[in-house]
């Protein structure tokens, strides 16, 4: 169960990282995609 704390800091991270990936180039996007797609993250969703 999230709490209002949890939603405000999942809320901020998310705009701190759209900033970020607004900056990158393609090369770094695709780099990014790549360790995303191949790393399995589902682990991490039951917090």
């Amino acid at each position: 169960m999230l709490y209002v704390d949890d939603d405000f800091r999942r809320e901020e991270l998310i705009r701190n990282i759209e900033r970020q990936i607004e900056q990158m180039t393609l090369r770094q996007l695709e780099m990014l995609y790549y360790e995303l797609s191949t790393k399995d993250y589902s682990s991490d969703s039951n917090e």
